[in-house]
């Protein structure tokens, strides 16, 4: 009876976190509770940074919460010859696409022609023995994994049992499909205010300046080596713009990059008024930050109407790829400015945007388990995404800068900070600095032209990247 006590209690045991967790999980379950403290305790944008740090917490705690779907092969006995786990695909399906195969112990990834990861299948224990019971001939029952796979499809020598995903896989399935992040943008639309940009157009050049970290992030991640269109999926982090990253790197297949690029760029948004403030005030003067700006003219209802239509038809025309990001942003603005449509706006500014808003911090937050976030390739993400969210608050303040001086002191640079598109966390930057300056000083309307015009210029450069790489 004692024995079988302490077996229960052995068992009990081994059923536990503790006995699966290394020290990368560890490591990540303290960089969640310290993304945790800035949220709650600092106030850093803590409608982003408290769920995706949970879904760090959780991943790192019970890593199958984000589990793929899986396929069982059983041979007659019940034994399992092979898991398969291919995003909810079939064996064969994973087999036709196979551009290479990458052999680990009782291991194999198959890989396709562009260099991604499409399926995973791991090995049963017992699975070569299995086979020889079964007649299979000596090839297949060798270390050639591909052998083996194709003798089980071609002579169904076996059952198939589906195992169903963890909950926040489903989650992330939408963050792949690329209909979350469009979904956000619809909510950014009708949550904001265009009149700033459509009373100042001027605002577009400081919009497209605070892009030029994108395109220094992307030569950077060439010279590390990373491929093009991995090069451009990383790049995007300098826009500031979370939903734009996760659909870019979807919409050019870097799944497999997806995880690190979201959180950066998500944690460089929350990090706004942390990054942001030393570099406006190295690129400025005492006397350009206590620049007041006039008022902004009136804009009529009927500019506001018309400015999504005809935003809409300009960039979607020159660029189709974007028309998703860009149409989502303008039809929720629509919604605010057409005075028929309260409904749709308070639901898309309001109970969609924050249910779509969980749903992707969460999952976002749960693809950095320690196993795959903490990496070379993650650390390289990470700093260029740092560099190229500087370099893009660099390039705005530069051209705010040369406007002042071309304006003889009529624009504050300070609010070119505002280009990258972090609505509306770097205007308020943008307001803090200069009232630190002067407290009498009120940018934020100025700084919200910029604003606006970083989130049409980062769906541009994802645009412009999307073309480049074939993506229509």
């Amino acid at each position: 009876m004692l024995l079988s006590i302490g077996e229960t209690f052995s068992n009990l045991a081994q059923q536990t976190a503790f006995a699966s967790l290394d020290w990368k999980n560890y490591v990540m379950i303290v960089v969640a509770c310290i993304f945790l403290y800035l949220a709650i305790a600092k106030g850093f944008e803590p409608l982003l940074l408290t769920p995706i740090a949970f879904g760090m917490l959780l991943v790192n705690i019970y890593p199958q919460i984000i589990g793929a779907p899986t396929t069982s092969y059983l041979d007659p006995e019940g034994n399992e010859l092979a898991v398969v786990e291919f995003d909810g695909e079939s064996l064969y399906a994973a087999m036709n696409v196979a551009g290479d195969v990458e052999y680990l112990e009782n291991e194999a990834h198959i890989i396709d022609a562009s260099g991604v990861t499409v399926a995973t299948i791991k090995i049963g224990g017992n699975a070569k023995e299995s086979l020889k019971a079964m007649g299979a001939p000596e090839e297949a029952t060798s270390r050639n994994v591909v052998s083996l796979l194709y003798y089980l499809l071609q002579n169904e020598a076996y059952t198939t049992k589906e195992n169903a995903g963890g909950l926040l896989h489903y989650f992330y399935i939408l963050d792949e499909w690329a209909i979350l992040p469009c979904l956000i943008f619809m909510g950014v639309g009708a949550m904001t205010d265009f009149a700033p940009l459509i009373a100042n157009p001027i605002s577009f050049l400081l919009g497209a300046a605070a892009q030029f970290g994108i395109y220094v992030a992307y030569l950077g991640a060439i010279l590390l080596g990373f491929k093009g269109s991995e090069a451009a999926a990383i790049s995007i982090i300098g826009g500031a713009d979370g939903p734009t990253s996760i659909f870019l790197a979807s919409r050019l297949g870097q799944y497999h990059l997806m995880g690190p690029i979201a959180v950066a760029a998500y944690s460089y948004m929350s990090l706004v008024p942390m990054i942001q403030p030393p570099i406006m005030k190295a690129m400025t003067t005492e006397k350009q930050r206590k620049i007041k700006m006039g008022q902004l003219r009136p804009v009529s209802k009927l500019e506001r109407i018309l400015f999504p239509i005809i935003i809409t038809i300009v960039v979607a025309m020159i660029l189709p790829s974007t028309a998703p990001l860009i149409g989502m942003l303008m039809l929720g603005n629509l919604f605010r400015e057409c005075g028929v449509t309260r409904q749709l706006q308070e639901t898309a500014s309001n109970a969609l945007m924050y249910i779509v808003v969980i749903l992707l911090a969460v999952s976002v937050g749960a693809t950095t388990s320690g196993e795959a976030f903490l990496r070379i390739e993650t650390l390289k993400i990470v700093v260029l995404g740092l560099i190229a969210f500087a370099f893009g608050t660099f390039g705005g303040c530069l051209l705010g800068v040369v406007m002042c001086k071309a304006t003889k002191g009529k624009i504050n640079p300070l609010i070119g900070s505002a280009g990258v598109s972090a609505v509306p966390m770097a205007a308020r930057v943008s307001q803090k600095v200069g009232a630190q300056a002067d407290p009498t000083n009120f940018l934020l309307m100025h700084a919200m032209g910029p604003n606006v015009a970083g989130v049409i210029g980062t769906a541009v450069a994802a645009g412009v990247f999307m073309a480049i790489y074939g993506v229509f």
